[in-house]
């Protein structure tokens, strides 16, 4: 293959590397931007898992999808009115709740290891007399169990605590800014069912990765082949032969 052949399909290959990386680049953020809400939570009542002022990432999910261990973003006048919060779902419809035993949360005659909560804390900050959880609705607490105004705080409502499935717009994915990433797996709730898988922003964060190297890598081999091609040049150039 001559000089003039590998420069003309280096370039295309140039060509088509960049033009792949900018659909991987703008495909990531497109599929973000339609997956996902960015919020500001303004509270402590989800420390250390989320701090006063982190912006969080949550999948847009439908109500419905939201299991035990998840933390949701939802809106209930009852508790806020024009406002979203967020905190974990302990509990979902059919379930019975109740603290503490041994320190520790009870969901259907289980304790459940709550590692997520501040260390050092334990569950029973939290008195929360036998609730069961009417079909459709979900029972939150904050993993700052002192101070967090969750379900226990609304247990003498009509619904005694619970929220509406239907009320929750959201499932918290990450925390963003300040970076902790995704949000570690409730695994203590294994044992009453199947957890939540995580949203799909890994591979958002890999197409985006990839789409800028291969932009990057496309653009910049320009440069790099003229300069080889121009050193290959001058090395083959037949020196003029005289006397010396």
């Amino acid at each position: 293959m001559t000089g003039e052949s590998r420069k003309g399909l280096g370039q295309r290959l140039s060509g088509v590397a960049v033009a792949l990386g900018l659909v991987l680049f703008l495909g990531g953020f497109g599929w973000a931007a339609v997956s996902y809400r960015p919020y500001t939570v303004p509270t402590s009542s989800m420390t250390p898992t989320i701090d006063a002022g982190d912006r969080v990432l949550a999948q847009k999910v439908d109500g419905g999808e939201v299991k035990r261990g998840d933390v949701v973003v939802f809106e209930d006048k009852s508790w806020v009115t024009g406002a979203k919060v967020v905190k974990r779902v302990v509990a979902v419809g059919g379930d019975t709740v109740s603290c503490c035993t041994d320190g520790k949360l009870t969901v259907n005659g289980k304790q459940i290891d709550e590692p997520y909560l501040p260390q050092g804390s334990l569950a029973e900050f939290k008195n929360i007399p036998t609730v069961t959880v009417p079909r459709g609705r979900l029972f939150l607490l904050g993993d700052e169990r002192r101070g967090s105004l969750d379900s226990t705080a609304h247990l003498t409502d009509a619904a005694r605590g619970t929220v509406s499935r239907d009320a929750v717009t959201a499932r918290v994915d990450a925390v963003v800014w300040p970076w902790k990433g995704p949000l570690k797996r409730p695994t203590g709730f294994e044992a009453l069912g199947t957890l939540s898988q995580p949203g799909p922003l890994t591979t958002i964060e890999l197409l985006i990765v990839v789409g800028a190297a291969l932009v990057l890598a496309g653009g910049a081999y320009g440069p790099i082949a003229g300069r080889m091609s121009s050193s290959r040049a001058r090395a083959a150039r037949p020196e003029t032969a005289g006397v010396r």
